[in-house]
């Protein structure tokens, strides 16, 4: 399946079940079937163009980082100066070599892989557009409307980079 088919595909779905979800959620808040029906509007269209973007921000950056890892090991500044060569000295310098590189072969073997900080971005910007576009339309529930929003933006989000990411890359033919 194509990126744009993927966009396009994942953009209907979510306008139709985020519109359903913020009609419900709001008509248990608020007997205005306009205010109701215009917040199911307003969260359908955000749901659709945000999962849009989301999911060409998600392809760039699964695209630049997906095979990327990241290593925890973080430089320890050096105390103890090269001029002073006394046995103290000599032996702190010779500890923190000593950790570092301990730390270092450790987290070679342990390193984060990019995939899982990929979605984080893309979330967080989700996230706030939704909290904001609704809390300006004044959605009568807006936790209950956006809350499932987020949460499965998130999955959506990890799930997409791991599909993504899984696909085995196909072989080059040669003639």
């Amino acid at each position: 399946m194509s990126s744009r088919v993927r966009l396009i595909l994942s953009a209907l779905i979510s306008f139709f079940f985020y519109f359903a979800w913020s009609y419900w959620a709001n008509s248990i808040a608020s007997d205005d079937q306009a205010l109701v029906l215009r917040s199911a509007l307003v969260q359908g269209t955000l749901s659709a163009t945000i999962t849009l973007l989301f999911t060409f921000i998600l392809e760039k950056l699964i695209s630049k980082f997906g095979q990327s890892y990241l290593s925890l090991i973080f430089v320890v500044p050096i105390i103890c100066t090269v001029y002073s060569k006394t046995k103290q000295n000599i032996a702190i310098f010779r500890s923190f070599r000593n950790a570092l590189n301990r730390s270092a072969k450790y987290l070679s073997n342990n390193a984060i892989p990019g995939t899982l900080l990929v979605p984080l971005l893309p979330i967080a910007i989700q996230s706030s557009i939704a909290i904001g576009v609704n809390f300006i339309n004044q959605t009568p529930n807006l936790w209950l409307t956006v809350a499932p929003s987020i949460v499965i933006t998130a999955i959506y989000g990890y799930v997409y980079t791991f599909t993504l990411l899984a696909k085995p890359t196909e072989p080059v033919l040669s003639e």
